[in-house]
């Protein structure tokens, strides 16, 4: 599928309301950018083997939609943006609009289904890859492998890669990723790997600002390969996988 970068209209995604939660909704973004990846060369040469999300999707970061969750929204960011896959991409939902969940929408959602208290919902609490499972299956019926990976370069250039290239050649959807002492969520659209080590393909939900071009994303590093060995070796990760291929694929 020919990759490429266009505009979605704001007032085809329900918000979920006025925002009612500290700073809410100020102003929503015209645009989302999709498909922010496209045209990032491969980060090795020579022999290697390299898998990439399949499919569209939009780039969610903080304030995207006139809330600003700066330092605590990393989460919800991670999973609207794999929710906009799921929306375009996963064929029980082909003719169905279910935009990504709001904020709002994501904290209620656990709230109802009891992983949160009341106190939860209008919160600045963070969130992670268990909750993103539950709030995937939640909205959109569709379950989620979480991998935990111990600190440790062994352990993520072997496991994490492994699962990751797995992940994308049968299932093509974003991943979630997050960790503890590294605890910034990020989503993850491919990886690569050779004889010099590994890399994943990082968006990072933390941009704040009015929307950026797609070149001018990759510029400033908000979407960017990074080795495998650049994360923190002493945290450990974990990665939420939706599984989303037909069964006997």
């Amino acid at each position: 599928m020919e990759q490429k970068v266009v505009a979605f209209e704001s007032d085809e995604i329900d918000w979920g309301g006025s925002g009612a939660e500290e700073g809410g909704i100020v102003k929503k973004s015209k645009s989302l950018s999709m498909n922010v990846h496209s045209g990032l060369p491969d980060p090795l040469t020579g022999p290697v083997k390299c898998s990439l999300v399949k499919g569209d999707y939009l780039y969610f970061h903080y304030g995207c939609d006139g809330q600003d969750d700066r330092g605590w929204g990393c989460g919800y960011r991670t999973i609207q943006t794999v929710a906009s896959w799921l929306c375009r991409n996963w064929f029980p939902l082909q003719g169905k609009h279910r935009p990504p969940p709001s904020l709002p929408e994501i904290q209620q959602a656990l709230v109802t289904m009891g992983d949160k208290p009341a106190s939860f919902s209008c919160s600045r609490e963070w969130i992670g890859t268990f909750e993103a499972s539950l709030v995937l299956d939640y909205f959109y019926d569709v379950p989620c492998k979480l991998v935990h990976v111990r600190g440790g370069g062994a352990e993520l250039e072997h496991i994490a890669v492994e699962e990751l290239h797995q992940h994308f050649e049968k299932h093509g959807s974003p991943v979630m990723m997050g960790g503890d002492r590294d605890n910034s969520s990020k989503g993850i659209l491919g990886v690569c790997s050779g004889d010099r080590g590994s890399y994943l393909l990082v968006v990072d939900p933390h941009y704040y600002g009015c929307q950026l071009e797609q070149q001018e994303l990759q510029k400033r590093g908000w979407v960017a390969w990074k080795r495998v060995s650049s994360l923190d070796q002493s945290s450990f990760y974990n990665l939420c996988m939706p599984q989303t291929a037909k069964k006997g694929t």
